[in-house]
């Protein structure tokens, strides 16, 4: 792919990520990572979307008023998945990367039919103690091996009945946290270049354009019909991934 075509495709892929974030309040980490990924190689990928992801979400971690009692509530869960993103990351420079994108496209499928489903599991205060920090270490690897930041993490918010702006915030923080942890270890590994660095600067302009686009057409969708178009997308995203990974891989 040319150089043109790159920054074309770059920018594309966070107009798109913007508005759909626009449109349901989440999913350009998601969008952009999947796509980014189908076009060009993981790590490439991850590193691009760090900026957007860390703006975009780290606004949507103040809001909501409630920020402190959250934070107090989910830190244990928030620690482990920042602080374990590192032992996953370790992984790029010495595992094969077909295997990695796969692992990225099963976490977007299993994303994507957990949601058309509507599975929601059920955690009582007592369970939250030990199973905040045993869901966080397991998103915080998974973030380092792939760069997707929501299972089992979003699933563990969800399980803990947050109200809905609290799960909002929730899920700003934890976007924002593994984004910050996810630049520290990629550039520990010499995989956050300053191209890249500029590169990502420069995605949060179509990314914030597309986000008032989206809000803009927010209310003339109905939001539950866009959600399902959404995850099916990603549903044949995470599953066009594994194929392309498994052909590489043979």
């Amino acid at each position: 792919m040319t150089e043109p075509m790159i920054v074309a495709t770059i920018l594309c892929t966070f107009l798109l990520a913007g508005a759909v974030k626009g449109i349901i309040g989440l999913g350009l980490p998601t969008v952009s990572l999947g796509l980014l990924t189908a076009a060009l190689d993981l790590p490439t990928a991850m590193a691009l979307l760090l900026v957007p992801s860390f703006v975009t979400n780290f606004g949507q971690a103040l809001v909501g008023g409630n920020g402190i009692e959250t934070l107090r509530r989910i830190w244990p869960f928030l620690l482990m998945a920042s602080a374990t993103v590192w032992i996953g990351a370790s992984a790029l420079t010495s595992v094969d990367l077909a295997l990695l994108s796969a692992l990225l496209g099963f976490l977007l499928v299993a994303y994507a039919l957990i949601s058309l489903v509507g599975i929601r599991l059920a955690i009582d205060p007592h369970q939250e103690v030990w199973a905040g920090p045993l869901i966080g270490t397991a998103n915080g690897v998974l973030t380092g091996l792939t760069g997707s930041f929501v299972v089992p993490g979003v699933m563990f918010l969800q399980a803990i009945g947050l109200s809905r702006d609290r799960l909002i915030q929730a899920m700003g923080m934890l976007f924002t946290a593994s984004t910050v942890a996810l630049a520290l270890a990629l550039k520990g590994n010499s995989l956050l270049t300053a191209e890249l660095g500029l590169l990502s600067t420069l995605a949060l302009v179509p990314a914030l354009i597309g986000m008032v686009f989206g809000q803009s057409i927010r209310q003339r969708l109905s939001e539950p019909v866009f959600r399902r178009i959404f995850f099916v997308a990603l549903l044949f995203l995470g599953t066009y991934i594994i194929a392309n990974a498994a052909f590489d891989l043979r």
